[in-house]
């Protein structure tokens, strides 16, 4: 593609939480812009009085920054000169332009008044259905003197405004898609303003694109039905029409329209759940595209910015995978700074009270580290990790041995001699207990019962950890021994007390 600085933007609506369709949008034109040395805007479609508000917009703003996505124009753009030159950047401030050009369009007939009542218009559509036929409008008013027109206005009768198509089918290319074709009659004589005197979707969004010099539009295809009205209102004004390319739908693994009854599609949602940014990043990039070759599925930011283009986009629907960007965050989870992890996961135990808020002691950090790095490897996500360290924090003798899998191993003959050995030789062992103490007491153990393997391991496991697997030992005991002399006043039990708790509440429940 000979591409000489492209101009494209990103147009969200401050009504909701950017959601991944949007964001794979947003992340597409940034690349485009960054791949071919051009700008990427940012404006605010708010129109919707009712329905913005400034907490979305905030939060938008906030999830394009984590995704790493800058702006050269928008409010709040990276550039030192302001928001940019076309400004200004949010529709609500711009209703002024809005109504100047509509005064041209009437002005030169390109557009006319409809004075339709919403009765007669759905007695219109009525007729249409009854006869089988296109729900258009009929043109009634097309052909009202402007004299008339300008005179029915002026005596305060109620009107929309209407573009005026024509009968030339509307055409326009698609980089995407190819050529694309729409019959005139298809698209009617779409409404440029309401009655209300507030201008529609498509007329505003045409105009700003138009003003700000945008080159190329870079959409979901659920506004492909949009553009030929869109096309139409460029060739009105006598504006060159940009590129247009249209983006597949994002399907769930159901292959339903991705929706929130598959799990989480806001990146909000994402970020609660501790993906990082360089991997959801990553697989959104993925979701309708692929680098030359078609094989490689990593990703930094610079290097997609240097593959990415248009023409390698597909047009068919992208399967939202779950599991593959799980797959890629547990990637980017091993290559990250461990100092940057920590950062991340704590919020997910402070907000259960395990860990402070305030700044944790250089030891009590470093024993946080040794803990992410061995829970990690088994999470998909960081919001996974107090579940799979409960056990240090809230360990429960009851729940251990309610949980049938335990209750099946602690059953056992051998289990009761092995917990008894076990507790007694604790109870003389020193604290605190380190790994080689520990690995010399279950020799011990062993030698007294004659147990060994998961004969003898199991039921130990299930005293200090409340389950019958679960990392190493020489992994366990140092960070739980650790854990419960620098946890305070919010502590975790020690290898002593775990024991002590367990085998008492074990044999009560054998004797009773």
């Amino acid at each position: 593609m000979d591409v000489l600085k492209p101009r494209v933007r990103f147009a969200p609506s401050p009504t909701g939480q950017l959601h991944v369709g949007n964001a794979r949008t947003a992340l597409y034109n940034w690349l485009f812009a960054r791949r071919f040395g051009g700008d990427f805007l940012l404006r605010i479609e708010d129109t919707d009085i009712e329905r913005s508000e400034a907490r979305y917009e905030t939060q938008l703003l906030d999830d394009l920054r984590w995704l790493g996505l800058d702006w050269d124009e928008g409010p709040q753009a990276k550039s030192e000169s302001g928001e940019g030159l076309y400004g200004p950047y949010r529709q609500s401030q711009r209703l002024d332009i809005y109504r100047e050009h509509t005064d041209r369009l009437l002005a030169n007939g390109s557009a006319y008044r409809c004075f339709c009542t919403t009765e007669q218009l759905d007695a219109e559509r009525e007729q249409a259905v009854a006869a089988h036929q296109p729900q258009v409008y009929s043109g009634r008013c097309r052909n009202v003197p402007p004299q008339e027109s300008a005179a029915r206005a002026a005596g305060g009768e109620a009107f929309a405004v209407r573009l005026n198509i024509g009968v030339e089918p509307i055409r326009f290319h698609d980089i995407v898609r190819g050529a694309v074709e729409f019959a005139a009659e298809a698209v009617s004589d779409p409404v440029l303003v309401r009655s209300s005197g507030m201008p529609v979707y498509n007329y505003v969004v045409t105009i700003d694109d138009a003003l700000m010099r945008i080159t190329h539009v870079i959409r979901g295809d659920d506004h492909l039905s949009n553009t030929p009205k869109q096309v139409a209102i460029y060739r009105a004004f006598g504006w060159p029409v940009p590129e247009f390319a249209h983006l597949s739908t994002i399907l769930g693994p159901d292959k339903t329209r991705l929706s929130k009854r598959h799990g989480a599609t806001s990146i909000a949602t994402f970020r609660e759940m501790g993906i990082l940014p360089e991997a959801l990043v990553n697989y959104l990039a993925l979701l309708g595209w692929g680098a030359e070759g078609g094989t490689r599925e990593t990703f930094t930011m610079a290097e997609l910015a240097a593959e990415f283009t248009l023409e390698r986009v597909t047009p068919s629907p992208a399967i939202f995978d779950f599991n593959k960007l799980y797959w890629l965050n547990r990637h980017y989870l091993k290559l990250a700074d461990p100092k940057r992890v920590a950062a991340l996961a704590r919020p997910c135990f402070t907000a259960k009270g395990w860990l402070p808020e305030d700044t944790l002691p250089n030891n009590l950090e470093a024993w946080f580290e040794q803990l992410l790095a061995l829970f990690l490897p088994s999470v998909d996500h960081l919001d996974q990790l107090p579940e799979k360290a409960r056990f240090l924090f809230d360990f429960d003798p009851a729940t251990a041995m309610a949980n049938e899998e335990n209750a099946a191993v602690l059953a056992s003959e051998t289990a009761r001699k092995v917990l008894d050995e076990f507790a007694m030789r604790i109870a003389a062992l020193p604290a605190p207990v380190t790994p080689e103490a520990f690995k010399s007491l279950m020799n011990e153990v062993k030698a007294a019962t004659g147990a060994k393997g998961k004969d003898l391991f199991h039921p130990v496991r299930i005293a200090l950890t409340g389950a019958h697997s679960g990392p190493e030992f020489d992994k366990v005991i140092p960070l739980i021994e650790a854990g419960s002399v620098l946890l305070l006043p919010t502590r975790i039990a020690s290898v002593h007390e775990r024991t002590e708790s367990f085998v008492a509440a074990f044999r009560q429940g054998t004797t009773s």
